[in-house]
């Protein structure tokens, strides 16, 4: 088992933020592969299915970013999983707009969700890092990451989205290298 995580900011205000990328791609997820319906457990938005052979949870805390870890520890202590088998959907500034990164374990670089989930889980969980660009100087980064994608970025903001819902079975794989060459090869195409 998998527990698939979107980080983002719950409320309809922040849908389309930067920073709710990884909600973006987990709600693509849960759909393209027909999840159950979502229900709420664990401080978050919880959804189960399959992806290939594995069986895969997707949570969307609803803490708010800078508590993200409590809800993913919280569902990791009941399914008894280790962090190793969590994957999470984050915004990347470090990453230019479209591009896409996967590894395991790492550093926050920052990042308010990555900092609370390192405290709770540990950094050895796997991490799929969506690039949103960064603003240009660390003063700009609060109100970039909070502010909405633009319509410039639409373009290669949807295909990249879908593409990580169609590819998402190679993650369950544990197939990162392939995840990441499908995620490309299907982007450039688009």
């Amino acid at each position: 088992m998998l527990l698939f995580v979107g980080l983002g900011n719950p409320g309809a205000q922040y849908a389309y933020h930067r920073h709710n990328v990884g909600f973006m791609a987990l709600d693509d997820i849960v759909e393209r592969h027909s999840f159950s319906p979502w229900k709420l457990k664990f401080q978050g938005r919880l959804a189960e299915g399959r992806l290939g052979p594995e069986r895969v949870l997707a949570l969307e805390p609803m803490t708010y970013m800078n508590e993200s870890g409590r809800s993913v520890g919280e569902a990791m202590r009941f399914y008894k999983l280790t962090p190793a088998d969590v994957v999470v959907f984050h915004d990347e500034l470090d990453l230019a707009p479209g591009k896409l990164r996967v590894k395991k374990g790492g550093g926050t670089a920052g990042h308010n969700g990555l900092r609370s989930l390192d405290a709770h889980i540990g950094p050895d969980f796997w991490r799929v890092r969506i690039g949103i660009g960064h603003p240009g100087h660390k003063d700009r980064v609060h109100g970039w990451v909070l502010s909405n994608f633009a319509k410039s970025d639409e373009p290669w903001l949807d295909p990249l989205v879908d593409a990580i819902a169609e590819a998402a079975p190679l993650l369950a794989e544990r197939a990162a290298e392939k995840f990441m060459t499908k995620v490309a090869q299907t982007t450039q195409s688009a």
